[in-house]
């Protein structure tokens, strides 16, 4: 076991004593560098070539331990990001007796207000289908920049202006690199089952009629074991074909969720019968296979965010990426602004 491992089942375990909702590291290191690289090695083609790289890959990679990295940087600081990284889903499917994960209210205002309402604490509730929603409208409109940007370089026959435009693109696709890396972090969360559950570190105390552990569990599972039973290459081979879900990113992002969801009680029946023991090959599938959905799932949100940005708007006033891209309008003062 590394130093960094046990410095980290040792702070779970005291802040699991002290706040029950306080969320662990999901997936440590491995888990979420695997996520974060197969998630865009598998990106198809029809998304930009610049992202389907072995650099960006492997900047996603590390870019997506990042949220976990920056634990710690001081209370205003926590505050506002650790509760990103969990929702703590009761046995009923809503998020601590409040709204049902798939109906959660459009902002964070709202749902805050209804987790209130319920006699529950929102922080303690947690924020992760917000961090997932917000990441990809960010990384969609970026997408949309991207495109326009793109669409205008090859046009701009004026030297100063194009010279400032290529610049331009190449601020973009480090900065869609950069967001989607962080984001990856809360996708790849969304696909650790404790982090979708009340039962997110032993099963706590709530009705356990199959006798499933209350040891604390969440730790180990997800950063030890994975690191010994986990390769690139068979989670590879246990990623689903590329299938965005099509609807609006809150139904996608719940669909996603509530699979996760449908997994924790496995994972207790799984430990229960020995399946995490050294030598038992269970454990490691059911590892690979989350894992797997993670990568798969990051992908397909990658997807969507590309193919939304076809029908998004850039600058102010504001151009649609079709009259960009498609009609030939001039997006430089758009971009550039014109103040």
């Amino acid at each position: 076991m590394s130093a960094f491992t046990v410095r980290a089942a040792v702070i779970a375990a005291a802040l699991a004593a002290l706040a029950p909702a306080t969320p662990a590291l999901a997936w440590g290191s491995t888990g979420h560098r695997l996520i974060g690289q197969l998630g865009i090695t598998t990106l198809p083609a029809e998304t930009p070539s610049f992202l389907r790289s072995e650099y960006v890959a492997e900047e996603v990679g590390e870019l997506a331990r990042e949220p976990d990295r920056s634990r710690s940087g001081g209370r205003t600081h926590d505050a506002m990001r650790d509760p990103a990284h969990f929702v703590d889903v009761d046995d009923a499917g809503k998020v601590l007796g409040g709204p049902a994960l798939n109906q959660l209210p459009t902002t964070k205002a709202e749902y805050e207000a209804a987790i209130r309402a319920a006699g529950a604490d929102p922080v303690r509730a947690g924020y992760l289908p917000y961090a997932i929603i917000d990441g990809w409208q960010q990384l969609a409109k970026d997408f949309a920049y991207w495109r326009a940007l793109a669409a205008a370089v090859p046009r701009e026959h004026n030297p100063a202006r194009k010279a400032w435009l290529e610049r331009d693109l190449a601020r973009r696709e480090a900065l869609i690199i950069n967001n989607l890396g962080v984001w990856a972090h809360f996708v790849g969360d969304a696909s650790q089952p404790m982090h979708v559950s009340v039962h997110y570190n032993g099963w706590g105390a709530y009705p356990n009629p199959n006798g499933y552990t209350q040891e604390h569990v969440h730790v180990p599972f997800e950063g030890e074991f994975v690191h010994r039973s986990v390769t690139m290459d068979q989670v590879a081979a246990s990623m689903t074909p590329v299938n965005w879900c099509e609807q609006t990113i809150e139904v996608c992002t719940a669909r996603y969720l509530q699979t996760t969801a449908s997994r924790v009680e496995p994972y207790y029946a799984l430990q229960k019968a020995g399946g995490f023991a050294a030598g038992d090959p269970r454990g490691a599938v059911f590892a690979r296979m989350r894992i797997a959905a993670g990568a798969s799932a990051l992908r397909d949100f990658v997807v969507g965010a590309w193919r939304a940005s076809a029908k998004g708007s850039i600058g102010y006033p504001a151009l649609t990426v079709d009259e960009v891209v498609n009609r030939g309008i001039d997006p430089f003062d758009a971009l550039y602004g014109d103040d």
